[in-house]
This record gives C-alpha cells, sequence and structure tokens, in this order.
C-alpha cells in the first residue's frame, strides 16, 4: 500500500511540473505569440552555459499565414517578474547545425549553430529531447535546406515521425506537431484558482510542490478510507451482475432457436428469388429479341416502289427524277445503317445486303448511262448551232447567193457575246443529288462521269471561246469594212482562209506572223495616219486628229467587252461545277477528270493501278479540284488572252494603258469574289503580260528619247519628246483615274520625266544653232507648265527642280545675252572700284589721273541715248532669233533683260555720287528713257 501511495506521490509531482510547464506555455501563446499571428509548438527552459544562472526559454513557433515561417525565439521574463518579453529572433532556415553533445547519456546541454554558435542547458533531458525532436519535425516539412543533426539519438527522430514516414513532410495537419493539449475552461480555473491560493506558486515553485504533496497524502487517507467503506456495495453490485448474466443466457437460447426458424424462411425466399429472376431474364431477352427484328426491319426494309424506281424508274421527268432520287436516298440509308454485333452473321441480312448491292450497281449504270447520253446531246445541241467565222463567211457566200452577205457579216461581228450555258446548266442541276448519291457509292462512274463531261465541254468552249476572240481581233485591228468587200465575192479556198485567221490567233498565243499578215487585217488607210506602235516621238510630230483617240477608245470598248463577257462565264462555270459534283462537302477526295493510270501487265494489256495509289495523288480541296477542272475546261482562255493583248500592243504600244487598268480591275473584282478561283489565277497570269508590255512600253519611250536626233540648221524649240510626254501624261491621266494601279503609272511618270530631263540637258549640249541656256529655258518652262496644269503628286518634286532650272537658265540666258551694253562705261566704274578695294577713299577717286572728271565724262558722252536704242534693237533680234514662238517667252526674256539693263545703269548712278560728289556729272539718257526704248522696241517687232 506504501508503494502504490509513493508511486502515486511521484506521478502527482511530474504532473504538477508539466502541468506548470503548460500554464507558463499557454501564458506565452496568449501574451507573446497570438497577437503576432504565430502558434507556439516547442519550448524549453534554459540558461547559458558557463555562466549565472539566468533562466529564459527557447520557443519554436510557426506564423498562421503563408508563406509559413518557422523560427526561434529567445524569451524572458521582464526585470519585475510579472510579464515575458521576446528578446531575440532567429529564422530556422538559417540554422545549420543542433548538436544535442550525448546520443547515449542524458544530459541536458545542446548547442545550436547560426551566424555564431549559441550554448544552452535546459532545465531537463526530456524537456531539451521534446525541443530537438520539434525542431527536426519543423525542418521536415518546411525546409528544402536539411538541418544537421549531431549527437543525436537515431531513436528519437524515428520515434518522431509516425510508422517509419514523416507525417510533417506527407503533409498531415499541424496539429501533430502540439505536444500539449489545451486546457478546458474548468481546468483552467481550477488551476488558477489553487495557484491564487499560493501567491508563491510561480516564484517558488519547491515551496508549492511541498504544500500539493501534503494536500495529496490528506486527499489519498481519504480516498483509501472511503475504498474500505464501500466494499458491502461492491459485493451487491457483483451479485447483481450474476444475475444479468443468467438472464442473458436464458436470451441467447431463445435467439438460437428464432435464427433456426428464419434460416428455414430463408431457404425457401431464396428459392422464389430464383424462379423469378430466371423469368425476368427470359422477358429481357425476348424485349431485346423483339428490338432487333423491329431495328432489322425499319432500316433494312426498303419498299417496292424504291425498288421499282432504282430498276427502272423515268430520269428525264422531273418527277420520275425525283423519285430516283429519294430511292437513291433510301437505299444508301440502308446500306449504310450501323449493324451491331452479329448482324453481319444472319442469312437474312446477308441476302438483303446482296439485293441493296444489285440495286445500287443497277441504277449506278443506269445513271452513267444516262447522264452520259445528256452530255453527247447537249454537246451536239450546242455544236449544231454554232459556227465558226470561216464557216459563217463560206455558208453565207454559198448558200445565200443574191443575199447582201455584208449586211449579215456586220450584223454578226457585231455581236461581240459569248452563248450562255444556263440552259445546259438548269437542266444537269436537276441531277445533282444522283451525283452525290453515286460519288459515296460509285467513285469510280462518278470520276468517270467528270471526266466525260470536262473533255466535251473543253471542245465546246474551245471552239466558243476561239471563235470570239477572232470576232474580237478582226474589230480591234479594224478590218470590218474590209471583210465586207472581201467576203461579199467569190468564195475563197478554206485553207487560204485558214490560213488569214490562223495569221491572229496564232499557235502559241503571240502574234509572231509576218507583217503581211497583219497587214491584211489592218485598215489601208490607218499606215497614212500613224504607225502601228506609237511613240512619244510620233505624238510630238502628231495633231490632235493624228492621235485617233476614236480608235483608242473602240480598243478600250472592245477589250472591257471581252473581259466582261468571260467573267460570269467562268463564274458560271465554277459554280455549276460546284453544285453539280458536289465538291464542297468533300474536301479530300482524288481529282475527278484526272486520267486513270495504266500500266502494262505480263500479257501486255494495261491494267489499271490499285486504288491506294491513287489516293496518294488526292488533291487537299475542293478548291483544287474546281481550279483543275475549270484549267482543263478553259485550257485555251489564257492563250487567247495573251494572243489578244500582243496584237493590241502592236496595233499601239499604248494600248497597254488601257489594258493595264481593265485587267487590274477584273483582278481586283475576282479576288474579292474568290482569291483562289480559276478565274482569279488566270487573270492575274495574264495581268502579268499586260504589265510587262507596259513597262516595255515605258522603255521603248526612253530609248527613243536617248536616239532623238536634231537638226544643226534649225533652232531646237521645243523638244519632240517634251511635248510627246505632256499629251502621254493627258492621256494616262484619263485612263487611270480611280483606277487600282495608280502606283505603276507614278512609277512609270518618275522613269519618263528623268529620261526627260536628262535628255533635255543632252540635246542642249549638242545643240548648236540654238544656245544651251534658251534649249534648257524653253523646254523646263515647257514642263513645268505641263506639271502645274496636270497637278502629278508624284511629280511634284520634278516640278519644283523644273521651275528651278527654267529661272536659273532665263537668268544666265539674260545676263550672258545682255553682256555689257555701255562696255566703255563699264570698264572705267571696274577700274574705280578697283581704286577704291586698293584702299583709295571714294570722294578721292577724282583725284587720280586715270578716273578724274574729265575721263569721266568723256566716257559718258559716247553713249548718247540714239546709239543705246540702237544696240538695244539689235540685241531683241537676236533674242528673237533664238526663242521659239511656240513658248511665248520673248516678252518675258526682254523684260528680265529691261531689268538687268536698270540693275546696271542704277549702280553707275551710285558710283557716280559716292565717288564725285558734286560734280553735277549724269548719263546722257535717264531710266524713263531706257524704259521708252525697250517699250518702243517691242511694240515695233
Amino acid at each position: 500500500m506504501a508503494t502504490i501511495i509513493c508511486n502515486f506521490f511521484f506521478f502527482f509531482f511530474f504532473f504538477l511540473i508539466a502541468s506548470t510547464m503548460t500554464a507558463i506555455k499557454h501564458a506565452l501563446q496568449r501574451d507573446i505569440f497570438t497577437p503576432n499571428d504565430e502558434r507556439l509548438l516547442g519550448i524549453v527552459n534554459v540558461c547559458k552555459a558557463g555562466k549565472k544562472k539566468k533562466n529564459c526559454f527557447l520557443c519554436a513557433t510557426v506564423t498562421t499565414e503563408r508563406p509559413v515561417q518557422v523560427k526561434v525565439v529567445k524569451v524572458k521574463k521582464s526585470d519585475k517578474g510579472d510579464f515575458y518579453k521576446r528578446q531575440q529572433t532567429w529564422e530556422l532556415r538559417d540554422l545549420t547545425e543542433v548538436d544535442a553533445k550525448d546520443a547515449s547519456k542524458e544530459n541536458p546541454e545542446f548547442d545550436l549553430h547560426f551566424e555564431k554558435v549559441y550554448r544552452w542547458v535546459a532545465s531537463s533531458t526530456a524537456e531539451k529531447n521534446s525541443f530537438i525532436s520539434c525542431i527536426w519535425k519543423l525542418n521536415q516539412r518546411y525546409l528544402r535546406k536539411k538541418l544537421e543533426f549531431v549527437n543525436v539519438s537515431s531513436q528519437l527522430l524515428e520515434e518522431s515521425v509516425p510508422s517509419g514516414e514523416s507525417q510533417s513532410v506527407a503533409g498531415g495537419d499541424e496539429d501533430a506537431l502540439d505536444d500539449y493539449q489545451e486546457l478546458s475552461t474548468r481546468e483552467e480555473q481550477d488551476i488558477e484558482s489553487m495557484m491564487e491560493m499560493c501567491e508563491y506558486a510561480i516564484s517558488n515553485a519547491e515551496a508549492f510542490a511541498e504544500q500539493l504533496s501534503r494536500e495529496l497524502q490528506v486527499l489519498d487517507g481519504a480516498n483509501i478510507q472511503s475504498i474500505m467503506a464501500s466494499e458491502k456495495q461492491v459485493n451487491i453490485l457483483m451479485q447483481l451482475l450474476d444475475e444479468a448474466l443468467g438472464e442473458v443466457d436464458t436470451i441467447e437460447g431463445k435467439l438460437s432457436s428464432y435464427e433456426e426458424m428464419l434460416q428455414s424462411v430463408k431457404e425457401q425466399m431464396d428459392q422464389i428469388s430464383q424462379s423469378n429472376r430466371l423469368i425476368q431474364i427470359s422477358n429481357t431477352n425476348n424485349g431485346k429479341l423483339l428490338d432487333e427484328i423491329q431495328f432489322l426491319v425499319n432500316y433494312m426494309d426498303l419498299s417496292k416502289g424504291h425498288i421499282r424506281a432504282l430498276q427502272e424508274g423515268d430520269l428525264t421527268s422531273p418527277k420520275g427524277i425525283e423519285a430516283c432520287i429519294n430511292a437513291s436516298e433510301a437505299l444508301l440509308q440502308c446500306m449504310n445503317v450501323a449493324l451491331r454485333p452479329g448482324h453481319d452473321k444472319l442469312m437474312a441480312v446477308k441476302q438483303q445486303q446482296h439485293l441493296f448491292a444489285e440495286l445500287r450497281d443497277t441504277f449506278a449504270r443506269r445513271l452513267t448511262n444516262h447522264l452520259n447520253n445528256v452530255f453527247v446531246h447537249q454537246f451536239n445541241h450546242f455544236s449544231h448551232f454554232k459556227m465558226t467565222i470561216p464557216q459563217f463567211y463560206r455558208s453565207s457566200c454559198l448558200s445565200l447567193p443574191g443575199h447582201d452577205q455584208s449586211s449579215t457579216l456586220s450584223q454578226h461581228t457585231a455581236e461581240l457575246t459569248l452563248p450562255k450555258h444556263s440552259p445546259l446548266h438548269r437542266d444537269l442541276l436537276r441531277y445533282a443529288k444522283l451525283m452525290e448519291w453515286l460519288k459515296n457509292t460509285h467513285r469510280e462512274k462518278y470520276e468517270g462521269l467528270s471526266r466525260t463531261y470536262v473533255d466535251y465541254m473543253s471542245r465546246l468552249y474551245e471552239r466558243e471561246i476561239k471563235d470570239f476572240f477572232e470576232v474580237a481581233k478582226i474589230k480591234m485591228a479594224g478590218t470590218t469594212k474590209e471583210a465586207k468587200g472581201k467576203f461579199a465575192t467569190l468564195p475563197r479556198k478554206e485553207s487560204a482562209l485558214k490560213q488569214e485567221t490562223e495569221s491572229l490567233h496564232g499557235s502559241s498565243g503571240k502574234l509572231t506572223g509576218s507583217t503581211s499578215s497583219l497587214n491584211k487585217l489592218t485598215v489601208q488607210g490607218s499606215n497614212s495616219r500613224r504607225s502601228q506602235s506609237s511613240s512619244l516621238l510620233d505624238m510630238g510630230n502628231m495633231s490632235a486628229s493624228d492621235l485617233d483617240v476614236a480608235d483608242r477608245t473602240k480598243f478600250d470598248k472592245i477589250f472591257e467587252q471581252v473581259l466582261s463577257e468571260l467573267e460570269p462565264l467562268c463564274l458560271a462555270e465554277q459554280d455549276f461545277i460546284s453544285k453539280f459534283f458536289k465538291l464542297q462537302q468533300h474536301p479530300t477526295i482524288s481529282p475527278p477528270l484526272a486520267q486513270p493510270e495504266t500500266e502494262e501487265s505480263d500479257g501486255g494489256t494495261p491494267s489499271r493501278i490499285p486504288p491506294q495509289a491513287e489516293h496518294r495523288h488526292s488533291l487537299s480541296s475542293e478548291k483544287d479540284i474546281v481550279r483543275l477542272m475549270m484549267n482543263k475546261i478553259f485550257q485555251s482562255i489564257e492563250t487567247e488572252l495573251n494572243s489578244l493583248i500582243a496584237l493590241g500592243d502592236k496595233i499601239d504600244s499604248f494600248n497597254s494603258l488601257y489594258m493595264l487598268v481593265k485587267m487590274s480591275h477584273h483582278v481586283w473584282t475576282a479576288e474579292n469574289v474568290d482569291p483562289a478561283s480559276y478565274l482569279s489565277t488566270t487573270l492575274g497570269n495574264v495581268l502579268v503580260t499586260v504589265k510587262r508590255n507596259f513597262d516595255k512600253c515605258i522603255s521603248g519611250q526612253i530609248r527613243q528619247m536617248e536616239e532623238v536626233k536634231i537638226s544643226k540648221k534649225s533652232k531646237v524649240g521645243i523638244l519632240p519628246f517634251v511635248t510627246g510626254f505632256e499629251e502621254f501624261a493627258e492621256l494616262a491621266e484619263t485612263i487611270f483615274r480611280n483606277a487600282e494601279r495608280r502606283g505603276d503609272l507614278d512609277k512609270a511618270y518618275v522613269k519618263l520625266i528623268r529620261a526627260v530631263f536628262m535628255n533635255v540637258e543632252k540635246v542642249a549640249n549638242e545643240s548648236q544653232k540654238t544656245p544651251r541656256d534658251v534649249v534648257m529655258m524653253e523646254n523646263f518652262h515647257h514642263i513645268f507648265s505641263t506639271l502645274s496644269r496636270l497637278k502629278i503628286s508624284c511629280l511634284d518634286a520634278e516640278r519644283r527642280e523644273a521651275k528651278h532650272k527654267y529661272t536659273d537658265h532665263r537668268q544666265s540666258y539674260v545676263i550672258n545675252s545682255l553682256g555689257q551694253p555701255l562696255e566703255k562705261l563699264n570698264h572705267f566704274f571696274e577700274g574705280v572700284e578697283a581704286r577704291v578695294a586698293q584702299g583709295v577713299r571714294e570722294e578721292e577717286v577724282s583725284y587720280q589721273l586715270a578716273f578724274n572728271k574729265q575721263e569721266l565724262r568723256k566716257v559718258i558722252k559716247e553713249y548718247p541715248g540714239k546709239e543705246v536704242k540702237k544696240g538695244l534693237d539689235n540685241l531683241y533680234k537676236k533674242v528673237d532669233k533664238h526663242l521659239c514662238e511656240e513658248e511665248s517667252l520673248l516678252q518675258v526674256v526682254w523684260h528680265s533683260m529691261q531689268d538687268e539693263f536698270i540693275r546696271q545703269y542704277k549702280h553707275f548712278e551710285d558710283l557716280i555720287g559716292r565717288c564725285y560728289p558734286g560734280s553735277g556729272i549724269t548719263m546722257e539718257f535717264t531710266i524713263q528713257d531706257m524704259l521708252e526704248y525697250f517699250s518702243s522696241i517691242a511694240q515695233s517687232h
């Protein structure tokens, strides 16, 4: 009994110490760390090693906000001893090593290595181990940098990690780090009341412990007496428990009998449940079988009406076509039904699939043969009414004797139009859905029909386009009147006629025929008015009527009409191909017009390459397929356009301006509709040729400027390429107004004007009859006037340069031509200015022997007014001989000479006034006399 009491006493003593530490920990948490949003996880009562014992607490804390910061805080009691205060703080990440001094023996000392080593002595080994364990846990959970623990028992660290795995590292609850249980409110009140009874509980723990020990002994004695007094009640309780156990045995026996009864009932219920389950399975299977039969009947049954339409339906009437469309769609739906697993093994399903395959093949053959017949019929229909120009001429001459063939031909050639194929497209579009069905079921037959259509239409369009362009060339070359006279006579041989038309058309798309062939198609009087290739020099030597603006306007209208006819034709055909062949719904299929490749088999007969080889050559999109079909159908358009462009350029090189504007506009329009269409691509290719001809035209003008030769016997005047540039600019501004390719014209302007500037200077340097300044002044004045009138924004810099050159050379010509009309007087005053420059004062110049007043009067008397007027009259005749009449610069130059003469006169008067003051010496004539001389001379001529 004494041993029990002793053990109880020691247990209570240590509980008291732990409770004290817990109370301290609670107070620190409440007063110091909670206000700073920190949690206290570990605490140890320490003092510094080797010094006077001054207790403090090392606390391990974490912040409650993220990112979590782990700290070691040193807390010390205040000097008054009534509260705690934070004395020093370290970050745990700054801790490099924890040294426990001895891992095998109990030792309260330990070291913490921060920026320096701190040596501590704990109040007990247990507190030290608990604190080190807490540090290790925090390091494992929050720090990537692992601390080094020296002289620490591995058992201590392992015990800190349950089940061999760090709960902290695994992301466990932070509360796992807490080694204390928070006191309840009742416990906290009891401890506080007990500590208030003993004021020295905190300051003198030993006295408080002794008092608690004495009270414990008193309570222990009272407890033992209470236990001994309650022995009788315990015996009664045990007897009641024995009786309860007996009752329990009785109840267990009854429960066992009940369980046996329930077991028999359970067996009977299991048998009933098994029977019900079998019935349920049978019902389910019957329902599923019925569903499968219903599915096959619904989705794999084709009505007799549909079968009749597929086998013998009328493909010519709208009602028959509609019935065939509905039947083909129903057949395709039956064939494409997604069969469930096992259906394909049923004999009825196999028979139905075989029936569907036969119906599909039969209808595909019927549809293919019918559409082939439609293609051939439509082609023959259009070909029957289509007649080439030579055939028309020949039939007109042979079939209608006595009829006015010239009027018939004129009426025919006046209609520059292409036949419309909208009726053909309208008839064929009725079969569009059937073509889609054929593509989904029989790809080979679909591609064969596509090739057949492309082949027939390419021949039909080739003939129509060739005749259309022949009419355009005849109208463009102006041979309508000539054709009337030729073909109103006896019929010509077909070979000769064919040779004539081929000279126009050209096999390669370029006009490379002889000059005589072209002359057959030009108006006989055309060469007398202008050459076939106009130039700036030609324009300079022509009158307004010679430019034949009407012919150019006529060419522009013909070329615009050609493009306007081709554009809707190509767009309508492309739209029909997309709709009829249903290309837009299948972006990746093999090209339908690609010819099937063959290879020689062992027997020498061609055999089809496997379908896999064809699919390797499939195109990536339906636009490529449409473009490929359009290229095949309209393969002659680009060639004919290039041939027409070459003819227009050969007739008049300035036609390239019209063609560039028109072609650019149509290319821009086509690109807005579909940038990747056949029309856009073809017109873009032709636009390159037109642009090349335009550049060639500009280069030709520049080359002809460089080759210009000026007569040595006559004055130069305005150069022909200067006036030619003016008329070219006027024409180009009219053509390119609001055009898309204005930038090309601006570039050509810059090239031409620089060539004009350079060649004007070249001619001026080579001129012998006319002074250089006159050539430069007149031509640059004309250029400046032209650019100012036309207001070409890209040539503003050249306009200013032309004005500057005109002004400079006019001034230079005035100075050089006027010279020194009062030559002796001018030499006299040059000597006066020389003396002044040498240092002689102006008022002392009259004392110089050579420049005294008598010498001055003698020189002035040599220039009376009559002599001056005579010299000016000779000067006017000289200037009039140099200048041309076209530019009308004579009066401007004469007025500049007048200003220059007056300037010299005023200079002489100024020198007389400054160097001969008070002498009363004056000129023989006044400024007013001089103005009268200039005016009378100008009026007399």
